[in-house]
């Protein structure tokens, strides 16, 4: 029987690149479609790289006619929330218009489904609630207001067409590989383990805690963090959803818990048995005191779980990974 290919847009970064290898472990080819300009090639190791700009139509049309991928799992995206603000044309040129591209290349190709990695910024500063997929979407920058669009273009081509997609909105993805294949590096890093890791190695002086005054139990902000193992895994009950006929649908997914910014610190320095200096500065604008999402909809309807989402190994696995080293040293 011919392997089945799913195409990965983004799959050279670090949510797409556990992607693949769940892929392919679960018996698909992945074929990663990235431009690499904040991905690694050296991450892409579980099938075929494809070159390619998702505001190039013609080059996404050569890769579905190449491949004839059953679904797409689509990752690419801008996502700094600060540049958002800063730049908000930039955002919805790239992560709207390409992405219109290539659910207009996905339909034209005669593509079934369509995995979405979309984000809880869709629902704004809802403050010290528990999110669910009713809440209401509220974003307040280019990058949520961007994926909420794309949620709203393929609810508009699925009435059309008939494409069927699975929606998955998250915040904080934290982890790495088990085994250490792949891991996390941004250019530039702006997420909370490994900038805290890279202070433990001596890359960063310090790190920085924006507002130690929230009205939370040690004063900062709390966040729910997910073990990208365990979101990957999602992923693929999704492409499952789709392949057995069940009709659209969004999903959130989260721990189902939150983690302030000083345990985090604290377990980094328990899980290296590392010094890790840091320097307390004002909040940021637009922090939240408490974001955590529920995911009960994903529990019940896919079987999903958080099997990996302890804080404690979701910074382990991270070490190993970060340890063993970077794509770009």
């Amino acid at each position: 029987m011919a392997l089945k290919h799913v195409l990965v847009t983004g799959g050279a970064g670090y949510i797409g690149s556990h992607a693949c290898k769940a892929l392919r472990r679960a018996g698909y080819v992945p074929v990663t479609y990235d431009n690499l300009s904040t991905g690694w090639e050296d991450a892409v190791k579980f099938g075929p790289l494809e070159k390619g700009d998702l505001l190039d139509r013609a080059r996404l049309d050569e890769v579905f006619a190449r491949y004839r991928p059953v679904a797409v799992m689509h990752f690419a995206a801008l996502s700094q929330v600060g540049e958002s603000f800063a730049s908000p044309g930039k955002y919805w040129h790239n992560n709207v218009t390409g992405s219109l591209f290539l659910i207009e290349a996905a339909v034209a190709a005669g593509c079934p489904g369509f995995v979405f990695s979309s984000t809880c910024a869709t629902y704004g500063e809802q403050d010290n609630v528990v999110l669910d997929e009713d809440s209401p979407q509220l974003p307040t920058n280019a990058y949520g207001s961007s994926k909420r669009a794309i949620e709203e273009m393929l609810r508009d081509f699925g009435r059309s067409h008939g494409l069927r997609h699975v929606i998955f909105r998250y915040f904080n993805v934290a982890g790495a590989d088990p085994q250490a294949e792949v891991g996390e590096y941004h250019r530039p890093e702006t997420h909370l383990i490994p900038l805290l890791l890279d202070v433990i190695e001596g890359r960063r002086e310090a790190l920085t805690i924006h507002g130690t005054d929230y009205p939370t139990p040690d004063g900062t902000c709390i966040r729910d963090y997910v073990h990208v193992s365990d979101l990957v895994d999602a992923h693929l009950l999704g492409l499952k959803w789709l392949e057995d006929g069940r009709e659209s649908r969004a999903f959130n997914l989260g721990s189902g818990r939150g983690f302030s910014v000083r345990e985090v610190i604290d377990q980094c320095r328990s899980v290296t048995g590392r010094e890790l200096p840091v320097v307390e500065g004002p909040r940021r604008p637009g922090d939240c005191s408490r974001l955590v999402s529920g995911s009960r909809r994903a529990e019940q309807e896919l079987g999903w779980s958080a099997v990996r989402s302890s804080l404690e190994t979701m910074i382990a696995d991270a070490w190993r990974w970060h340890q063993d080293g970077h794509y770009e040293k």
